[in-house]
């Protein structure tokens, strides 16, 4: 498609292009789109977490560098690929990665480093809350890492006077407005989806608690005010304009969408916050998003509660493995290559091999394997050792061997939707796809389709991200028609037109992985033994023979 050059650069100097900007764990990126959502510049800025006293952190000055450098990095894009300067918008949105620990005083100091969500330190918290609130609570929310420091007896927990995420602060130093969107606050604290709102019978339950404890603030005065997609969440300050360019190009007063999370903007850069469908993202690890019709009728620790943008319930299957294991083998297979002199591209590598899976039997032939690199919540184990198992008489060959790799990459995925699917009855008309196994085309995509018995589509635009999604909101705010809902605006003004590249589930294949998965969990007890059996080597310098390593 050719680019109208000219139409563009008058839309940037005229300010209709909206711009996201998503913080991410490695990497803060920023998308500009125009009026018809199509991504017009890029910037970025790579970061890092830090692991100090026992802590996954990042330092709030690195925070405010960071926006800094990422809107330099899109301005420069700008200036480069259009030669005009930006200076103003239509819209401004803020994502950042869900959950974590964020407190401050009433006066705005900082009072504990910031917990983000990858820290699990709060099981206690996590563990009371849940039989409390009969509601799922995992250690990443944030209202987990705040009970820890009250069960903990943290000095700073009584000084407390403003709780929020990353994407909340964010939003808060840039407009003054101490507001969270509904799919981030949902990875706070429980919602009521009638009154998207925070639940208001677990807030008295917890500000009991609180007060128990000898604590005078009450929660609902802590945390962020929620608002739906859709809503103006306050205009960009002189100080918040600054901070995003020092150079004083950007002018104040442009109008922010609701912050959001990463979990909401991957939803909505995937279409997919209509009831009855969701997204799956399949790489090192493997998370899906299902938006549900009702909530469910009973707790289950394996799956989070959380929202769309526009506050509809989402069910949140998260597992820590997916594909690690399998590209581990896929790298053996090109070392070979390599030894026998042969030389291959890695994509070529996985696009022969992948494509040999198709051809192999539908139940992988009898063998069992588990990538289980770290340990796996959804099926019960806080440790993991990748385990190849067979039987004498099983099918060995390449093509299963493969496919069975690859069905095991969803093992415990499809653990949990089971839960949703057998137990639920939820049903999901379309799943929307985006990660590394998708990337041979129509392979990840037959698996998937086969584990979950549901069309499997993926799109040309997944790619842009959650920086895109935030965009994307951040647009719905200012040109969405009167009552016009975010699942009428996507599907009308987004996506309009685009199915991506479909597949269908085929009845042998799906009925080929319930077989598997019933080998799959008779035999977690194999997988079990081996992480008892076969214990961590020791430290550097010390030597153990094989039968002392086993004992």
């Amino acid at each position: 498609m050719d680019l109208d050059i000219g139409a563009i650069r008058d839309a940037i100097e005229n300010g209709r292009a909206s711009l996201g900007i998503e913080l991410g764990s490695t990497r803060i990126k920023a998308v500009l789109i125009g009026e018809d959502h199509v991504p017009l510049a890029t910037g970025g800025y790579d970061w890092e977490n830090r692991f100090e006293d026992r802590i996954w952190t990042y330092r709030l000055e690195e925070v405010k560098k960071g926006l800094t450098g990422c809107y330099r990095s899109l301005a420069e894009d700008v200036k480069n690929t259009y030669g005009v300067e930006l200076t103003v918008l239509s819209s401004l949105g803020i994502s950042g990665m869900m959950h974590g620990y964020l407190v401050f005083d009433k006066w705005g100091k900082q009072l504990a480093p910031f917990r983000t969500w990858r820290n699990t330190i709060t099981g206690e918290a996590s563990a009371r809350l849940t039989e409390t609130f009969d509601y799922p609570i995992p250690q990443r929310w944030s209202i987990a890492h705040l009970y820890q420091s009250m069960l903990d007896q943290e000095d700073h927990v009584k000084d407390i006077g403003f709780l929020t995420t990353l994407s909340g602060y964010v939003h808060w130093i840039l407009t003054g407005q101490k507001v969270l969107g509904i799919g981030d606050a949902s990875g706070m604290f429980p919602m009521d989806i009638k009154t998207r709102d925070y639940n208001r019978r677990m807030l008295g339950q917890f500000n009991q608690l609180a007060a128990d404890a000898g604590y005078s603030w009450r929660l609902a005065d802590i945390l962020p005010k929620v608002l739906t997609a859709g809503e103006q969440a306050g205009v960009l300050t002189a100080e918040g304009a600054g901070l995003l360019d020092p150079s004083g190009r950007l002018k104040q007063g442009i109008p922010l969408c609701p912050p959001e999370g990463d979990a909401g903007t991957g939803m909505t850069a995937t279409n997919s916050v209509k009831p009855r469908t969701g997204n799956v993202s399949a790489g090192t690890s493997v998370f899906s998003m299902i938006v549900l019709e009702k909530e469910l009728a009973h707790v289950y620790k394996e799956i989070d509660l959380v929202t769309t943008p526009a506050g509809d319930l989402v069910a949140m299957v998260h597992c820590n493995n997916c594909t690690s294991d399998l590209n581990a083998w896929v790298s053996l297979f090109g070392e070979f290559l390599d030894s026998m002199g042969f030389k291959a591209e890695a994509g070529q590598i996985f696009s022969v091999l992948y494509h040999l899976a198709l051809t192999g039997d539908k139940d992988c032939g009898g063998l069992l394997s588990y990538g289980y690199l770290a340990g796996e919540h959804i099926t019960g184990f806080d440790e993991g050792r990748p385990l190849f198992v067979r039987m004498p008489d099983s099918r060995f060959n390449l093509a299963n061997f493969i496919r069975v790799h690859l069905f095991t990459s969803l093992g415990a995925l499809k653990t949990g939707m089971d839960i949703l699917f057998k137990k639920e009855g939820v049903k999901l008309d379309l799943l929307f796809g985006h990660g590394g196994l998708f990337k041979t085309k129509g392979v990840g995509q037959s698996v998937m389709a086969a584990a979950m018995n549901v069309p499997v589509s993926v799109m040309d635009t997944a790619g842009e991200g959650g920086a895109w999604g935030i965009a994307l909101l951040a647009s719905y705010m200012i040109y969405r028609e009167e009552g016009e809902t975010l699942e009428h605006y996507l599907e009308n003004r987004v996506f309009s037109g685009e199915s991506g590249n479909q597949v269908m589930p085929d009845a042998r294949d799906t009925a080929g992985f319930e077989e598997f998965m019933e080998r799959y969990t008779r035999g977690l007890a194999v997988e079990r033994a081996a992480v008892e059996v076969m214990k961590p080597f020791p430290v550097s310098g010390t030597r153990l023979n094989p039968i002392d390593r086993i004992k």
